[in-house]
């Protein structure tokens, strides 16, 4: 990233809005260390050079305290607006970090979905110096120093020249050391990323794991991701010490040129001992402000890298978002010869239907076939690649995406459930007795009136407190109370005994009194047999042409599948009732 980098404030309002306060905290700063170098060489120089009394130099002296006294309230200020800026900037790219990930929908998801979890979850916050510490410091050095060296030059030209020769040594030093310490902050951030993709793959099968007694290689595994975390953060540690210490020298060298040419000159008498006073005290603040911009760069470099990869995702050109208002809710769904590329193969292929509003509509085929992929298809999550999806004759990728998807109600194998009491869960505002209505199609008013506190009863985030079972019949319930006119379902009688699968039968049976259009993914012949209409999905694998024209044209790898399901980045949203 740029010392100042111009994504930041385009991203970022509150960033923004710090840039301008810490540019003119800068010019007061720049104008108080100048008059304070004066105020303190017109009470010095009298005193030494006549002997003066106290009621001489005590006009120096009341401006020397009140100059001091704005120095403190200026340096207070910004300490106090510096951490709210920061975090409000943080939480402005973090919340556009994820809603640009989402946007790129599933597959991209699938790619980097990881990643973009750890960055927007932890990364970002390592962003938090580089607003503290570096932006202010930078804003100094382009009002402090520049404004020292021109009163330097105007009381005398030599010792600014001194200054002149002596000030490139700092930022020749600091970008000879920045390079180094930025190829250590990017190996920490993808370090960090690695472990977090590791320990999200861990925590997700970690009940597999424990079953079959396998815990002990990923946890060593993890152990040695660990590590080598933190041996990363060691290495940017050490070279930012070191760099410090470097700069820190080069200006006390630069310091001391100044003031050994300014202490030789009042010895022969060349200067007044006035403006001998002044440069010397202004000579610190010439360097001070770029030394410390080099030092508190290298300490926020993991912010930088943090920021740079924020802005990669940002700068991700997103799916073509069409404005077509949607036409009408009882339009029939038409497939025409879509193919979508996934592992290396076409899944779906070429497949063609019509899907007729009211009516329960089954995706099968054998596992690996592409069903998961046409429902995020039809739900504008992803783009086929060959054909296109009808609603009446509009295609759907014309339609505005938003008003598309508050059309639209989704149930994945595992439902989203917040935590919160059974009502929170439910998500609905609905009068009581419609509620219950609904829980009991679903068969989720019996789990409810065992519950101690019945629809008060708090569970954990996921349904944790609610069998598999239940939890589907919550996400059942939801269903029913929504007015969505396209219901999408994915196998949501997979892993349930025979009297569950019959409330899932019996809620799909509701649903379509009510008018509105199923379509489900199904493996059971109970599903199949209870449909109105079956879509045979089969895939074809590419040949080596096309195989090597998709990865070509795409960023994204051939090989990687759709999720079938909300990853973290869907549990981030609040609305968990459509994609």
């Amino acid at each position: 990233m740029k010392p100042l980098d111009p994504r930041l404030a385009r991203y970022a309002k509150a960033a923004r809005r710090w840039i301008i306060l810490t540019a003119c905290l800068g010019l007061a700063q720049a104008a108080a260390i100048i008059g304070q170098s004066f105020a303190i060489s017109g009470a010095i120089s009298p005193v030494i050079t006549r002997q003066a009394g106290l009621s001489a130099v005590a006009p120096a002296l009341v401006a020397l305290a009140a100059i001091g006294c704005l120095r403190c309230l200026l340096t207070y200020t910004r300490a106090r607006l510096a951490h709210r800026s920061a975090r409000n900037a943080i939480a402005e790219l973090r919340q556009q970090v994820v809603d640009h990930a989402r946007s790129l929908g599933p597959r991209w998801i699938g790619v980097k979905g990881a990643d973009t979890a750890t960055l927007a979850t932890r990364g970002l916050d390592d962003l938090e110096p580089y607003f503290v510490d570096y932006l202010p410091q930078l804003m100094l050095a382009a009002t402090v120093t520049p404004l020292s060296l021109a009163v330097i030059l105007f009381l005398d030209w030599i010792s600014a020249l001194v200054a002149i020769i002596t000030i490139p040594l700092i930022p020749v030093f600091m970008i000879l050391i920045g390079r180094l310490t930025q190829a250590f902050a990017d190996r920490r951030l993808a370090t960090m990323q690695r472990q977090g993709r590791q320990l999200l793959d861990l925590i997700a099968g970690l009940p597999t794991l424990s079953a079959l007694g396998r815990t002990k290689g990923p946890e060593r595994e993890i152990t040695r991701v660990g590590r080598h975390f933190v041996d990363a953060t060691m290495s940017t540690l050490r070279v930012a010490f070191l760099s410090g210490a470097v700069l820190e020298f080069i200006s006390v060298l630069s310091v001391a040129l100044v003031a050994v040419e300014v202490g030789m000159r009042l010895v022969y008498g060349h200067i007044d001992l006035f403006t001998g006073l002044v440069i010397i005290m202004l000579a610190p603040d010439v360097y001070a402000p770029i030394r410390e911009v080099g030092k508190h760069f290298h300490a926020s470099s993991n912010g930088v890298a943090a920021a740079n990869a924020a802005f990669e995702i940002l700068e991700t050109p997103r799916p073509p978002s069409g404005n077509v208002p949607v036409p009408g809710t009882r339009l029939p769904l038409v497939l025409d010869e879509v193919s979508v590329p996934a592992r290396g193969t076409w899944a779906p292929f070429s497949l063609s239907g019509r899907i007729e509003p009211g009516r329960l509509t089954v995706l099968a085929g054998p596992s690996g076939a592409g069903k998961t992929t046409i429902l995020n298809v039809i739900m504008r999550r992803l783009q086929p690649s060959h054909g296109r999806v009808l609603l009446g004759e509009t295609n759907i990728d014309t339609l505005d995406e938003r008003q598309w998807w508050s059309q639209l109600s989704w149930l994945p194998q595992r439902p989203v459930i917040l935590p919160g009491t059974l009502r929170q869960a439910i998500g609905v505002d609905a009068p009581q007795d419609k509620l219950e209505h609904a829980a009991k199609t679903a068969g989720f008013l019996e789990v409810v009136r065992q519950a101690p506190d019945g629809w008060e009863t708090t569970i954990g985030s996921g349904g944790i407190g609610l069998s598999v079972g239940q939890r589907q019949r919550l996400a059942l319930t939801r269903l029913l109370l929504e007015e969505a006119p396209y219901v999408f379902l994915d196998e949501p009688t997979a892993h349930l005994d025979h009297d569950l699968e019959r409330h899932v039968l019996d809620t799909i049976e509701a649903l379509k009194r009510q008018g509105r259009t199923i379509v489900a993914i199904a493996h059971r012949p109970s599903l199949i047999a209870a449909a109105d209409a079956v879509l045979t999905v089969e895939s074809r694998p590419m040949d080596a042409n096309e195989r090597q024209q998709w990865a070509n044209s795409n960023d994204v790898p051939a090989a990687t599948p759709a999720p079938s399901e909300p990853g973290l980045l869907d549990l981030l949203d609040d609305e968990v009732t459509y994609p």
